[in-house]
């Protein structure tokens, strides 16, 4: 079996003092893909940057307090890459790739466009950018899983207040058929959707920190693994965990067989 959990940690300081890391050690996953780490080399404490069991990398956002992803793995990977080649968006800490053997797991940061349009042009330009990218990773012809907070949700189903967010980031129809033609053109599988075709509710994964969203469940799929359709069919059995809180995002775990 092979455990890959993604979650947005939304400051990993912040995240470390609501018990993050002693649940990570309970569910004992094999690869770990953290997005908005928030954070430079010299903020982590050694159980970030050097933990127990696993081998850390990250790829920081050169604005302090920004951004930021890293992976933590078992297994040493035989590559690790930081960025996708457009120093627009390499420049704030969106990409970080590892290579194993037999396949290799992405942790990737959408931009959110939801603070102004400029920042949603931004998005934008990213998408544009990464699609032909991601065209190129699925004719390398590996078993590739991309992890992370994509800021989109990409159907009615994945989120709570559809019908009041078609004009908002993250729903927006142009996100919307940028996520299918991903999925429909290219071949890429949503995993989580695979196993749960008409989960809900249950499937939400970001909660607005504005009035009670989290209390009353009124959320937001925006975290995936996205895969290629090999190891995405090795798929198991996958987990939105929501038992304890360590971010306004809730950590998505998936078991590959």
């Amino acid at each position: 079996m092979l455990r890959i959990i993604s979650l947005n940690l939304n400051g990993i300081r912040a995240a470390w003092k609501k018990g993050v890391e002693n649940w990570l050690r309970t569910v004992n996953p094999d690869v770990i893909c953290f997005q908005e780490i928030k954070a430079q080399a010299n903020d982590l404490a050694a159980a970030m940057s050097a933990p127990a069991g696993y081998h850390a990398y990250y790829h920081y956002a050169e604005k302090k307090g920004y951004s930021g992803v890293g992976i933590w793995c078992k297994v040493l990977p035989q590559t690790v890459t930081p960025g996708f080649g457009q120093p627009e968006f390499d420049a704030e800490g969106r990409y970080l790739r590892v290579d194993f053997a037999d396949y290799s797991v992405i942790s990737l940061y959408l931009p959110s466009g939801s603070s102004s349009p400029e920042r949603q042009d931004a998005k934008f330009r990213f998408l544009d950018a990464f699609f032909p990218h991601l065209a190129a990773l699925m004719q390398e012809g590996r078993e590739i899983v991309l992890c992370g907070d994509w800021n989109i949700a990409h159907q009615e189903i994945d989120l709570k207040n559809w019908k009041g967010n078609q004009k908002n980031s993250g729903f927006l129809p142009e996100e919307r058929a940028w996520f299918s033609r991903m999925l429909d053109e290219q071949g890429w599988v949503d995993v989580y959707r695979r196993l749960y075709p008409q989960a809900g509710e249950s499937a939400y994964t970001w909660w607005s920190n504005r009035g009670e969203a989290w209390a009353k469940n009124v959320g937001w799929r925006i975290d995936y693994q996205i895969a290629t359709p090999e190891i995405a069919a090795r798929a198991r059995e996958a987990r939105v965990y929501k038992d304890s809180r360590f971010s306004d995002h809730a950590p998505l775990m998936v078991d590959y067989g």
